[in-house]
């Protein structure tokens, strides 16, 4: 059973959007974010001067379901961003597509230049395989110039960088959890396991299988779709030909497409109108396989069960 953590964080200028500090419980780390914007105020700060790892954040214009992001280092991030905040077209590492800055250094001041080294390589080897974001950096160089103890040391360090990451909006550091298998469509569910969901288009003989995983809905590799948008412009009918365009929708000859592996989504609704080439309520188009409860009564019925059992407990104490 995974266990709960605690997170502190601080806005440094009281706003949401300005400079945000975090930190956990028992972890030397410490991890300082803020926009380009704010840039002139970041490098002020003293967790500047120090060794560590930083990512510069921002959108892709060729695919928007990722961000492009470079993992770098330094024993004076202040400087390197300085050099990045330079337009591409001077020298000195300038680089123009970033909008967000995020620096993870060590609050107790013990981390080194080779340890650094070694987390981006680590970084950048992770981030590529996770396949959440477009690297900017291209092919990690191995550092192993380092003893086995301080090996063991970074992996925690990297452990909680990418547990702290997600909370801070940064999620190309996350685990991509994928669906069980195999499993027929009829299995149910148990208290930590989704249960296979069925979106079926008759008319059109399609049928896509799906399954609820961390909070991310997905629609499992074979799972037929359309073989075209025909909803109205605009709504996911970007998301369906970015899908299309990157290989995860692939036709199939008879005026559908399938999808050539596991995709997550962030809402049922998101998964069903890319199944469905159109707009589509994604509580009611996904059903349990067999007994024909939608997406959404069930998700009810899970909220009343916990409602019940949490008002069992409370009789329980008296």
């Amino acid at each position: 059973m995974t266990q709960g953590r605690s997170i502190r964080l601080f806005l440094v200028d009281g706003t949401p959007n300005g400079l945000l500090t975090a930190e956990i419980m028992n972890w030397t780390g410490h991890v300082l974010t803020g926009p380009r914007s704010k840039l002139s105020e970041l490098v002020q700060r003293p967790e500047c001067g120090r060794t560590g790892i930083y990512f510069l954040v921002g959108p892709d214009p060729e695919n928007s379901l990722r961000p492009l992001v470079y993992i770098g280092e330094s024993d004076d991030v202040s400087t390197r961003r300085k050099q990045h905040n330079r337009p591409e077209s001077a020298s000195g590492g300038g680089k123009d597509f970033w909008e967000k800055v995020c620096l993870v250094t060590s609050k107790d001041q013990n981390l080194t230049k080779a340890h650094v080294k070694y987390l981006e390589s680590l970084l950048i080897q992770t981030a590529g395989q996770v396949g959440r974001c477009r690297l900017i950096n291209g092919t990690a160089h191995d550092y192993i110039n380092l003893p086995e103890s301080d090996r063991a040391d970074m992996a925690f360090f990297i452990e909680q960088i990418r547990t702290v990451l997600p909370v801070l909006g940064f999620d190309f550091l996350r685990e991509t959890a994928r669906p069980s298998r195999p499993a027929a469509p009829e299995e149910h569910s148990t208290p930590d396991k989704s249960p296979r969901f069925i979106f079926e288009v008759p008319r059109y003989g399609i049928q896509a299988v799906g399954e609820e995983i961390d909070g991310e809905f997905y629609v499992l590799e074979g799972s037929q779709t359309r073989g075209e948008w025909t909803g109205v412009d605009g709504g996911y009918q970007s998301l369906y030909q970015q899908l299309c365009d990157d290989g995860v929708l692939i036709e199939t000859g008879d005026g559908k497409r399938r999808f050539a592996t596991d995709f997550a989504f962030s809402s049922p609704s998101a998964a069903a109108a890319v199944v469905a080439g159109r707009s589509a309520n994604g509580r009611i188009s996904w059903k349990l396989g067999g007994r024909g409860q939608t997406y959404g009564d069930w998700q009810d019925e899970k909220v009343s069960a916990a409602s019940v059992a949490q008002h069992s407990w409370k009789t329980a104490q008296g």
